[in-house]
C-alpha cells in the first residue's frame, strides 16, 4: 500500500505539462466531432439525428461555478458514468482510448484520478478550449 502511495504522490507532483493538449485535439477532431462538433460545441453532424443531443463542451466550466470539472469528464468518458445516450460506455471507441501508460490527474480540490494517457490528453484539450 506504501508503494501505491509513493507512486501516486509522485505522479501527481509531475507538471500539469503530462497531458499533451495537442494530442487530445487530433483524438477528439478523430472520434467525437461527428457528434459534438469540430468546436465541441454540440453541433457535430450527427446531432440532428440524436434523440439526446450533446452538449457544447465549450461551456462545462462556466456550468460548474467556474471549475472545469475533471473529475465528472473523466467519468463520462471512461465509462465510470456511462451515458445512455452513448448505448453505453463513452466512447463507443473505447479500445481507443485505452493505454498503456496511467495519467494521474486532479480536480480544483486537489483529489486525484487515475487515467489512460488518451483520456488524460482529451480532458487536458476539453478543459482548454472552455469559454
Amino acid at each position: 500500500m506504501r508503494i501505491v502511495t509513493l507512486a501516486l504522490a509522485a505522479c501527481l507532483a509531475l507538471p500539469a505539462a503530462a497531458q499533451d493538449a495537442g494530442e487530445g485535439r487530433e483524438l477528439f477532431q478523430t472520434y467525437c466531432t461527428a457528434c459534438h462538433g469540430i468546436g465541441g460545441r454540440g453541433d457535430g453532424r450527427m446531432a440532428p439525428i440524436l434523440t439526446v443531443l450533446p452538449p457544447d463542451l465549450t461551456g462545462l466550466a462556466a456550468r460548474n461555478g467556474g471549475d472545469f470539472p475533471v473529475f465528472a469528464v473523466a467519468r463520462q468518458i471512461d465509462g465510470r458514468d456511462p451515458m445512455l445516450a452513448h448505448g453505453g460506455d463513452m466512447p463507443i471507441f473505447g479500445r481507443w482510448f485505452e493505454g498503456e501508460a496511467t495519467v494521474a490527474m486532479q480536480a480544483p480540490s486537489g483529489q486525484p484520478i487515475l487515467l489512460s494517457r488518451p483520456i488524460a490528453d482529451v480532458i487536458a484539450y476539453l478543459e482548454g478550449i472552455q469559454e
